[in-house]
């Protein structure tokens, strides 16, 4: 096992960062162009990813650690150091993180954890907000594209995804920063301690997005997990009427639930995941019905 996954010029980087470095396992998923590597250099435990030419991915995530959005979970071990980053080969180095990924375990239908998280939540998502300026009518038209590319969605079915989409007007809120992927599968549990990786989909975006694949999946699974995790949130801006709540109501929140299980349905589709192309199949089946009950 080496660095053979990465391009010459991330494996010239890496190893003027970490002479000498030896790959102890490789963590990536697999599914996507980004390679993620736990290294140890000088007796010490760090975490290598690097990206294709055509995974956004990278640059995302530098965005969260060098814009400062990462340090309030750094200062309390939450999240990990960046130590070194090249923006143009797409690789970095950050700390290890130590615990156990919480997906597909137990810890991931725990409402003590869902309530951690939606402690460490919160504080991310208070750091800063921003007019839209058209994100939500944009991310609607992302969702339009998507159905336009290949996919296994029934002609009648997309028809009425349409029609929905039509139907539920874009609310353009304030964005706060967001992580894009928050759900048990970046968070590492440590005893009483939760931790969070990987940035690639940070960005700026209604608070209620990062709700969205928990309630697909764990809050699905065991709804205590939705209650624990407000609990520490401290409210349901899924639920709000205005601004001040960072939503606009139930309405947009079946709005953004739509324009996820298309995401979910297609990209699965286009990368082979059969799981999880069934589950966006599941999660569109379901907006729908709440939609035209």
């Amino acid at each position: 096992m080496g660095f053979g996954r990465l391009s010459a010029v991330q494996r010239v980087r890496v190893d003027e960062w970490l002479p000498g470095a030896e790959v102890v396992a490789d963590l990536s998923w697999n599914q996507v162009e980004t390679v993620v590597l736990r290294v140890r250099h000088a007796e010490r435990e760090l975490i290598v990813k690097a990206s294709g030419d055509a995974d956004h991915h990278m640059g995302r995530e530098l965005d969260a650690h060098e814009g400062g959005f990462v340090s309030p979970w750094q200062h309390g071990g939450h999240a990990a150091l960046l130590l070194h980053a090249d923006r143009a080969a797409r690789v970095l180095v950050l700390d290890w993180l130590p615990g156990v990924l919480a997906y597909r375990t137990p810890a991931g239908v725990d409402p003590g954890v869902h309530r951690r998280a939606g402690e460490l939540l919160r504080r991310f998502h208070d750091q800063a907000s921003r007019p839209s300026d058209g994100t939500d009518a944009a991310a609607t038209r992302r969702a339009l594209r998507w159905l336009d590319t290949s996919d296994a969605i029934a002609p009648e079915m997309q028809a009425r995804l349409r029609h929905a989409l039509a139907a539920l007007p874009p609310v353009e809120d304030d964005l706060v920063p967001t992580h894009g992927d928050w759900q048990p599968r970046n968070w590492l549990v440590d005893g009483g301690v939760v931790r969070v990786i990987d940035f690639g989909r940070f960005a700026f975006r209604p608070a209620a997005t990062d709700f969205v694949r928990l309630a697909a999946q764990e809050w699905r699974e065991n709804p205590t997990c939705e209650t624990a995790f407000f609990e520490g949130y401290g409210r349901d801006p899924k639920l709000g009427s205005g601004p001040s709540d960072r939503a606009s109501g139930p309405s947009h929140w079946l709005l953004l639930r739509l324009r996820e299980a298309i995401g979910t349905a297609c990209w699965a589709h286009q990368v082979g995941d059969e799981a999880f192309e069934a589950q966006g199949h599941r999660m569109i089946a379901d907006a729908l019905a709440e939609f035209e009950r």
